[in-house]
C-alpha cells in the first residue's frame, strides 16, 4: 500500500505539517507523557538559565512520531531562543552546514532530524562546533591549502533520530544529554486527545476520545492522525458528534483494528503464518513478501508489534507469537522454532 494511503506512517504527509503545528505543545508544562525526560529537562534548563548559558547539546531518540520535534521546539522556547530547523539528508555538502551555523545566534537551538543520516564529511565539520563552538575552513588548493579556525556563537544541537544505532560513536559521545522517548499509555494518548478535541472545536465524548487513544499504536501523531479522520466521519454520518459508536465505525471503516493493526500489519502476519509456518522469516524475506521496504518494516511495524508481544527477533529471523495467532483468529500449525529450539513465549 502506498505510504500516503495510509493512515499509520513513518512521518507527515502531505497536509499534515500545518495541522500539526496547531496541535503541538508551545511549554514543557502542556506536554503530555515522558515524564523522566521532562523533569530532566526541566533540572537542565533551570541551571543553564542561571548561568545565563546555552543547554547541553541533547539527543533524541525513539519511534517516530512520539514528539521528538515537538520537545525541541518547546526546549527553545523555554530557554527564550530561536530555533532552527533542518534535517540530516537536507545537508549534503559540509559547506551546506557552515552556512546555517554561521548564521546562527548566541543561545539559538540548531534542532536536526534524522541526524544518522548525516554524511561522514558532515560530521567531522560537526565536531569542533559541538565541542569547541568552532568552525574549521580550508582555504586554498593543494601545497597553498591552509586552515582557518572561525569562532561560532555557543548554541545548543538538538539532534533526533529513530535509529540511534547509525550514529556514529564519535557523534553520540558529544551529547551530554541522551533521551529515549517511550511509546505513550492509552490514558496519555486521551489527555492529549482531550486537549486536541478543544483546539480543533470537536464535539467528542469520553468514551469516543477512549476508542480512538485505544487505536493509536502509543503514538500522538497517530491519535491526532485518527481524530482528524474521525471528526470527518461524525460531521457527514453524526451531526458531528464522536462517541465510542461512531469512532469505532469510523476507524473500522478505515481498516483500523482495536489494537491499532491495520491491513498491512495484518497482511504481514498473516503472510508469515500462511507462508511461513509462522517463522523464522529473514528481514529481507518479508520485504519481498510483502512489498514494503526493509527499513519501513523495522521502523514502523516491528516496534508495535513486539510490543503487543506479537512478534519476536530471533538469530534467524522473526517469528509470530501465540497471542498474534489468537488475535488474528488462527491455530499455529507449527510450533514456531528458531535455531533448532523451541522459543519460549
Amino acid at each position: 500500500m502506498p505510504d500516503e494511503e495510509r493512515l499509520i506512517t513513518s512521518g507527515f504527509r502531505t497536509g499534515d505539517d500545518e495541522q500539526e503545528q496547531t496541535l503541538r505543545p508551545k511549554a514543557l508544562r502542556d506536554y503530555v507523557g515522558q515524564e523522566p525526560i521532562k523533569q530532566n529537562l526541566r533540572i537542565s534548563i533551570e541551571a543553564a538559565l542561571k548561568r545565563r548559558e546555552s543547554l547541553d547539546h541533547l539527543l533524541l531518540y525513539g519511534p517516530p512520531g512520539l514528539g521528538k520535534t515537538t520537545l525541541a521546539g518547546i526546549i527553545a522556547a523555554e530557554m527564550g531562543q530561536n530555533i532552527r530547523i533542518t534535517s540530516g539528508p537536507a545537508i549534503d555538502r559540509p559547506g551546506d552546514l557552515a552556512s546555517i551555523l554561521t548564521n546562527l545566534t548566541d543561545g539559538d537551538v540548531l534542532f536536526i532530524d534524522e541526524i544518522h543520516r548525516l554524511s561522514r564529511s558532515v560530521e567531522e565539520v560537526l565536531y569542533p562546533a559541538m565541542e569547541d563552538y568552532a568552525l574549521d575552513i580550508m582555504i586554498g588548493k593543494g601545497p597553498t591549502a591552509r586552515s582557518i579556525r572561525l569562532d561560532l556563537p555557543h548554541f545548543t544541537l538538538v539532534g533526533a533520530t529513530t535509529r540511534a544505532g547509525l550514529l556514529s560513536a564519535p557523534l553520540r559521545d558529544r551529547f551530554g544529554l541522551l533521551f529515549r522517548l517511550e511509546m505513550y499509555t492509552c490514558d496519555e494518548l486521551a489527555t492529549i486527545l482531550r486537549r486536541n478535541v478543544g483546539i480543533l472545536h470537536v464535539d467528542a465524548d469520553e468514551d469516543g476520545i477512549s476508542e480512538i487513544a485505544g487505536r493509536s499504536r502509543g503514538t500522538p501523531r497517530i491519535a491526532n492522525r485518527m481524530l482528524r479522520r474521525v471528526r470527518d466521519y461524525a460531521q457527514i454520518r453524526a451531526n458531528g458528534h464522536i462517541t465510542r459508536e461512531i469512532a469505532r465505525l469510523a476507524l473500522d471503516m478505515l481498516d483500523v483494528d482495536v489494537l491499532g493493526l491495520d491491513r498491512v500489519d495484518r497482511t504481514m502476519l498473516a503472510t508469515m503464518m500462511d507462508k511461513f509456518s509462522g517463522g523464522p522469516v529473514g528481514l529481507d524475506t518479508l520485504s519481498a513478501m510483502t512489498g514494503e521496504d526493509a527499513t519501513t518494516i523495522e521502523d514502523v511495524y516491528e516496534p508495535y508489534l513486539m510490543q503487543l508481544g506479537f512478534l519476536v527477533r530471533t538469530s534467524r529471523g522473526r517469528v509470530v507469537t501465540p497471542a498474534a495467532y489468537a488475535h488474528m483468529g488462527r491455530k499455529p500449525l507449527v510450533p514456531p522454532e528458531a535455531n533448532g529450539e523451541q522459543i519460549s513465549f
